[in-house]
C-alpha cells in the first residue's frame, strides 16, 4: 500500500474514496481513530492508501478530479 491522499478535510477524503470505488480501486483510510481522539478539531491529518500496483491510476484519477496531491 502507498499514500495517495494526506489531508485534514474529511470531505475531500470522502470524495477521493468514492471516486476510487467507482473505479474499482481498493483504499484505505488510516489515521481515522487518532482524528477522532483529538476531538475532532481538524489537527491531524488523515490518510488515504492504495495498493501499489493502482498508485499512477490512482494519482492520475485524483488530478483528473482536481484533488492535489503532495509531490
Amino acid at each position: 500500500m502507498e499514500q495517495l491522499l494526506r489531508t485534514n478535510d474529511i470531505t475531500v477524503i470522502a470524495y477521493a474514496k468514492a471516486l476510487l470505488q467507482d473505479e474499482g480501486i481498493d483504499c484505505f483510510e488510516l489515521d481515522v481513530n487518532m482524528s477522532v481522539l483529538e476531538g475532532s478539531i481538524g489537527i491531524l491529518p488523515r490518510r488515504l492508501m492504495v495498493p501499489t500496483f493502482e498508485i499512477e491510476r490512482a494519482r492520475q484519477l485524483m488530478l483528473d478530479h482536481d484533488i492535489e496531491l503532495e509531490d
